[in-house]
Parts: structure tokens; C-alpha cells; sequence
């Protein structure tokens, strides 16, 4: 068996040269907003589109946590299958993650740990070329240098199973979760703003009813784990950006969604 999982949208979603993607990331960087907060991130939510339509949104999530927290060892991804069905979640059981800029390696000790506590847990080998995990890994390469991954791609399964598994994470204080979603998919982009400041208003608010009814998400299963976890850990979240696939493709007839947040 392969011991490895190789990047499969690397071309696509983002570079696969190492030096545009730090290109893109010095970008976004510079264009960077001054962020008036003082938390201390456990999770983030972020967006897994192609780093030309999400990638400003999602870097100002790690960067800010990178410049809060020098003490991550663990990130877990957890995101949604797109290719595949998957019953439950499939977890990598493989060795180290590649991207452009170099290995990550993955916590395979931890992993083979949660397989055995979590009997919805398995390893889909299928599963793992999900585009919604993998375009987080350039980000944790950059930012998180010294941690270990986990990846998980999660389908038919309930929220609360998968927050039991985000209690336990959560249990490392050292360990960072992140939560791979996009919003709404394919409306006008007036409709679309109508829709994504209900997820906005509802994540921002651990409001979990409102989440259920009137948010449209692809990760919508784990934005709704995250915030049964968030009330359960005290934490709050906090919103950074939004905007859609409108700013670069200037199609206001059909767009995509996108937000960031920390909570802690």
C-alpha cells in the first residue's frame, strides 16, 4: 500500500509549484486587514474553493492563528466527501501528506487511536483525493511548520458523532481543528448573500436551529458539529470574512459562497 497520500488537485485548486503558492500567499497577506480580535483560536472554519476565489478568506484564518498560537502540534481537517459516498468518515491511515512545498506528516499514532475509539471511523483509501481536505494542507505547511496532520472525510453521518469526535480532539489543547465548507452553491449573487449571512449570522451565534433550517453549506454536517462543540467548550466564534466567487469571476448569475471564522 502506498504510505502516502499524494495531492490530488494540486494544478487545480491551487499551484503545484511551491513558489506560487508562497506568491499567493505573500499576496494575500500584504492585502491583509488589521483584525481587532484577542482570541485565542481552538478551530477555524474555512473555505475550500480554488485559492483564486477562497484563498484570501481562508489564509486570514491561519495567519491570524498563526500569530496567536507558536504551540500547534496537531491539526485535524475534517471536510466533506464530494467523489465518493462514504457511510461514517474515513480517516487516513497513511504515512505523510504531500504538497508542492513538502511532506506534512501525518499523526498516524493518533489516528489509528481515534479508528479505535470511534466506531464510525474507517479508511477509504477513495475517499482521500477530496479536494475540501486537501487545499488546507498548503496552509498548515506555511503556517504550522513543526505540525502533524490528520485528515478526515466525513459523509453520511450525523453531526453529533462527529462532534463527539471533536470533544475528544479537543481534549489536546495543543491540537488546532479546522472545518473545510463552502456556503451556498450556484445562485444569483444577491440570492446567495440573502442565504450566507444566514449561515454568517448563525455560526457567529452557535445557533444551531438556525444552522438546520435556512443555511445552505456542502460542509453544512460539520459547520453544525463545530458549533455543538463550540457550546459545549465555552467558546465563541468569530467572523473575518466573507465574499464569493462574483469578486474574480464576475458572474453575478452563479456563484459560490465563502467564509472564515475562529472560534476559541
Amino acid at each position: 500500500m502506498n504510505k502516502h497520500r499524494k495531492a490530488a488537485v494540486a494544478g487545480m485548486f491551487y499551484p503545484d509549484v511551491c513558489s506560487e503558492i508562497k506568491h499567493m500567499f505573500d499576496h494575500f497577506d500584504k492585502a491583509m486587514p488589521n483584525i481587532a480580535l484577542d482570541v485565542i483560536p481552538r478551530a477555524l472554519i474555512v473555505p475550500h474553493a480554488g485559492y483564486i476565489y477562497s484563498g484570501y478568506t481562508a489564509n486570514l484564518a491561519y495567519h491570524y492563528t498563526a500569530s496567536k498560537r507558536s504551540d500547534i502540534e496537531r491539526v485535524v481537517v475534517i471536510g466533506p466527501s464530494h467523489r465518493i459516498y462514504v457511510a461514517g468518515a474515513s480517516i487516513a491511515l497513511l504515512e505523510a501528506y504531500h504538497t508542492p512545498c513538502g511532506e506534512i506528516e501525518i499523526d498516524l499514532a493518533f489516528s489509528y487511536t481515534l479508528k479505535r475509539k470511534f466506531a464510525f471511523l474507517d479508511f477509504h483509501p477513495m475517499a482521500h483525493e477530496e479536494h475540501s481536505t486537501e487545499v488546507q494542507m498548503p496552509f498548515i505547511r506555511q503556517y504550522f511548520k513543526q505540525a502533524k496532520v490528520v485528515e478526515i472525510v466525513y459523509g453520511d453521518i450525523s453531526h453529533s458523532e462527529l462532534s463527539s469526535l471533536i470533544d475528544e480532539v479537543l481534549s489536546d489543547e495543543k491540537t488546532l481543528v479546522v472545518i473545510s465548507t463552502d456556503l451556498s452553491h450556484f445562485y444569483t449573487e444577491e440570492e446567495a448573500n440573502k442565504l450566507d449571512h444566514t449561515c454568517i449570522e448563525a455560526i457567529s451565534h452557535l445557533d444551531l436551529h438556525a444552522l438546520t433550517h435556512g443555511c445552505e453549506a456542502c460542509g453544512i454536517t460539520g459547520v453544525k458539529a463545530m458549533v455543538q462543540s463550540a457550546l459545549s467548550h465555552n467558546f465563541q466564534a468569530h467572523f473575518l470574512d466573507y465574499r464569493t466567487s462574483y469578486a474574480r469571476s464576475k458572474d453575478a448569475s452563479r456563484v459560490v459562497g465563502y467564509a472564515s471564522f475562529v472560534l476559541g
